[in-house]
C-alpha cells in the first residue's frame, strides 16, 4: 500500500485550502498501517486476534457512555472480526467527507464549543485509569497541547498534536533501530 495523497479542498470562501487529512488514491482517508494495527490491539482486550462487541464497549465506553448497546453489534456485525476483516473494511476506503481527528475532538467538546472541555478531558483520564487529574495536571495537559498559546486546546491544537505525537513516534523508532545496531 502506498502512503498518503495530498489533497487541496475549497473552503466557504471559495479559496483553496489544504486538506488536513490525509487521503489514500481513492480520495478516502488514508489509513496508515501500523496505526490499523495498534488500534486493533488497543481493542483486542483479550489478546485473541478477534473482536467482539463487549471488547468495543470494554474500550469506547470510557468515551462514549451512553452508546446502545446495537451500536456495538453493527460494528462488529462479524462473528469473527480479525485484523483482516478491519483491514479490508477500512484501507480502500472512500470516505471523501470524513476527518477522523475532528470526529475524535468531538469526544473531548461535546458542547462544541471549539475547544476542549476540561471536566471532559479529566473524566476520561481518570476512566482510563490514571486516578484523579489535579489542576495542576490540566495546566500541564494545557501547556503541552495548546500550540497557538490561547490558553485552550482548539480542534487546530488537537490536529497538531496527533500530527506532532505521529511525527515524534517515527523520531523515537529511528533512533531505537540506531542504537539497536550499536
Amino acid at each position: 500500500m502506498s502512503g498518503p495523497v495530498t489533497n487541496r479542498s475549497i473552503d466557504g470562501a471559495g479559496s483553496p485550502e489544504e486538506d488536513p487529512v490525509p487521503r489514500n488514491e481513492l480520495g478516502g482517508v488514508f489509513v496508515d498501517e501500523d496505526e490499523l494495527k495498534a488500534a486493533f490491539d488497543f481493542f483486542d482486550v483479550h489478546k485473541k486476534g478477534t473482536l467482539t462487541p463487549a471488547d468495543l464497549k470494554q474500550r469506547l465506553g470510557v468515551f462514549y457512555k451512553n452508546l446502545p448497546a446495537r451500536e456495538y453489534k453493527f460494528l462488529i456485525s462479524e462473528p469473527d472480526f480479525t485484523y483482516k476483516t478491519l483491514h479490508k473494511l477500512l484501507v480502500n476506503n472512500e470516505l471523501k467527507d470524513f476527518d477522523p481527528v475532528k470526529e475524535a475532538f468531538k469526544v473531548y467538546d461535546p458542547h462544541e464549543t471549539g475547544f476542549v472541555d476540561i471536566e471532559i478531558l479529566k473524566g476520561i483520564f481518570s476512566n482510563l485509569g490514571f486516578g484523579e487529574v489535579t489542576q495542576e495536571d490540566v495546566a500541564v495537559l494545557i501547556e503541552t497541547a495548546d500550540v497557538d498559546g490561547d490558553g485552550r486546546i482548539s480542534l487546530d491544537d488537537f490536529r497538531r498534536m496527533v500530527t506532532l505525537s505521529k511525527k515524534v513516534e517515527g523520531e523515537l523508532e529511528t533512533l531505537h533501530a540506531s542504537v539497536a545496531k550499536r
